[in-house]
Order: structure tokens, then C-alpha cells, then sequence
């Protein structure tokens, strides 16, 4: 009997024993659950974070052996049934022109006429990046060039947005998206001179920059005092993106006089640069060689871009090809005007789809 309640008191006290190996061998199984779970959490999180994040940046180029990476084309602001064209009409003295009725304009693609189907010129909100230089060169230029951005940004309306991008050696979005533009003026005061020029990639970042932006309507403000000596990508490439955006490029070009000494081949190539960049998408360059003429040439910009006519046309060309379409604006001379001169976007990419 005594032998039988020790058997039994061994065997209680082995399924004692026991029991904890198996709840321990539970815990551990629930404990790596949890961390499997706590990774699949963390790495969807990480993976949002990246697709949302509001810091942009250039893609760097792959070298050589490496697959290319295919970048996302630029929004057209055009359907199969629609585009719409913003148009800049000047007179002889560089006056914007406003007061236009719509049987002045015609419009052609690819050398077809076509029907104005809509005519506007209202104050839409604007979505406008700034594309500042802070290269070395750029030392004595800044305090001006803070003023013409707080010129430009005087002609605002409070559904604006922009963005703020500056480059040296290389670019950086340094103000994301926002509509208080103060932050912008606020950040340009703590802004120093140094390092070279990489104007193509600082543009290239400002139109990446652009594709979050929620207004229609779209525009870049370059400040800059030269040519390019520091970027990655070429002016073939930037000039292929910036025919595919849907933004619109002034640029004001801070020169040295040509019969300056010491000039360098980027600089005495800028204004060429900045022109072909800018004239195609329907801004203008705007030439600046004396620093106390920055802040009212960039409230000019800012009023133009207030007073643009809008031509709406269905295209009678329907195919959804995805070809390139040259856009050509006439204006037919009013009587009792000055001859007047019109600034537009010169082509667009058919949808696909």
C-alpha cells in the first residue's frame, strides 16, 4: 500500500514536472507567431512609408550591367475628348495683354485647325515649385533673389501650393508641398552659397516633385545664375521629361555681361539652356543683368500667370496612340492694337488608354 501511494506520488510529481516543458514549448511557439507577425507588420509599414513618403528625390542613374529601373511618365493634362492649352499674349513692350475675346485665337495640331470648344481666363489655383541656385556663384546674388520670391509670391491666392527645391552640388526638395508659402520665404532666409551647379538634376526633381501636386494647373520658377557643371543626367534627358510634364517653366537668368572675363563654357551655354527648357512648355526666360531688376521681373511672372487665356479643343485626331502632337497657337491682329505676341505650350503626348 505504502508502495503504491509512492508510485503514485512519483507519478504525480513526473506529470508535474512535465507540465511546465509543455506550456513552455506553447509560449515559445505563440512567441515566434507573434514575432513572425510583428515582421509582416513591420515590412508592410516600411513598404507604405516608402510609396507615401513626401521627401523626393533623383532616381540615380544604373550603371552599367545593372537592370534599368522604368520611371513612371508624367501626367498630361489632356483626355481623348479635351486639351486644354494656357496662352501668355504679350505686346511689343512685354505687357501682358488681357481682355482678348476667343474669335482672336486659333488654334492648329499637327498643322490641322481645330475647333475652340472652351475659352477662359480665369485665376485658377496654381501648384508652383521654386528652383533655387545656391551654387558658390550665387554669394552676392542671394539677398535679391529671396526678394523676387517674396515678389512672386505676392500675387498668390490662398488655394496655392508649392514646394521649395535648392541645388548646389546636387539637388534637394528642402520645403515639401504646402500651402503656407511663408515656409518657403522662411526657409530661403538661412539659405548660403557653396559648391557647384547641377541645374538639370534640380529641375528633374522639381517636375518628380510636381507629379504630387493636386492644383491643374502647374508651373516652375527657376532662379539661376549659370549653366550646369555638376549633374548626373544630361540636357537630352531633362529636355525628354520636361516635353512629357505638364508644367509650365519660367526661368530668370542672373548673367554676368558677355564681355565679362573669366566666363566659363556652362556659363556662357546657360542662357541657351534655360531657354530651351523653358519656351517649349509655354513660360519664358527671362534675362537679368542688373541684381535691382530680380524682384519686379518675378512679380511679372506671377501676374502673367494670373492672366493666361485657357483654349479648350477636341482633337480631331481621336487615336489613343500615345504619339507626340504639335500644338501651334495664331493670334489674329486686332484692330487698334499693337502687334501682340503669344507664349504656349507647343505640343503634348496622346493618351494611351
Amino acid at each position: 500500500m505504502i508502495l503504491a501511494q509512492r508510485n503514485m506520488l512519483d507519478s504525480d510529481q513526473k506529470g508535474k514536472l512535465a507540465m511546465p516543458s509543455r506550456v513552455q514549448r506553447e509560449k515559445r511557439l505563440v512567441k515566434a507567431g507573434l514575432i513572425v507577425v510583428t515582421l509582416a507588420i513591420a515590412g508592410i509599414a516600411t513598404s507604405l512609408a516608402q510609396e507615401s513618403g513626401s521627401q523626393a528625390s533623383i532616381v540615380p542613374r544604373t550603371k552599367a550591367g545593372e537592370p534599368a529601373v522604368p520611371q513612371p511618365k508624367a501626367n498630361i493634362r489632356v483626355d481623348v475628348n479635351t486639351v486644354l492649352i494656357p496662352v501668355t499674349v504679350t505686346d511689343p513692350l512685354g505687357r501682358v495683354v488681357t481682355g482678348l475675346d476667343q474669335d482672336v485665337f486659333e488654334v492648329s495640331e499637327d498643322k490641322v485647325k481645330q475647333k475652340i470648344v472652351s475659352f477662359g481666363s480665369e485665376d485658377a489655383p496654381l501648384t508652383v515649385g521654386i528652383v533655387f541656385d545656391t551654387s558658390g556663384s550665387m554669394g552676392p546674388k542671394l539677398e535679391k533673389s529671396r526678394q523676387s520670391v517674396a515678389e512672386f509670391f505676392k500675387t498668390a491666392n490662398p488655394e496655392d501650393e508649392g514646394f521649395l527645391v535648392e541645388f548646389n552640388d546636387r539637388p534637394q526638395l528642402v520645403t515639401p508641398l504646402t500651402h503656407n508659402l511663408d515656409e518657403i520665404r522662411t526657409r530661403l532666409t538661412f539659405t548660403q552659397s557653396k559648391g557647384r551647379t547641377a541645374l538639370l538634376d534640380g529641375v528633374l526633381l522639381a517636375l518628380r516633385t510636381m507629379k504630387k501636386a493636386h492644383n491643374p494647373r502647374r508651373a516652375l520658377v527657376v532662379i539661376s545664375d549659370g549653366g550646369d557643371n555638376s549633374s548626373r543626367y544630361t540636357e537630352s534627358e531633362l529636355k525628354n521629361f520636361v516635353k512629357e510634364a505638364d508644367v509650365q517653366i519660367y526661368a530668370i537668368g542672373i548673367y554676368e555681361p558677355y564681355s565679362a572675363r573669366g566666363r566659363t563654357p556652362e556659363e556662357l551655354s546657360g542662357p541657351g539652356l534655360l531657354t530651351d527648357i523653358s519656351e517649349p512648355t509655354g513660360g519664358r526666360h527671362f534675362i537679368v543683368e542688373n541684381l535691382n531688376e530680380l524682384p519686379d521681373v518675378a512679380a511679372k511672372i506671377g501676374i502673367e500667370l494670373r492672366n493666361q487665356y485657357v483654349l479648350g479643343y477636341s482633337p480631331t485626331n481621336q487615336a489613343r496612340d500615345g504619339k507626340y502632337r504639335k500644338v501651334a497657337v495664331k493670334i489674329i491682329q486686332p484692330r487698334g492694337l499693337p502687334a501682340l505676341h503669344a507664349f504656349w505650350r507647343t505640343g503634348y503626348y496622346a493618351p494611351t488608354q
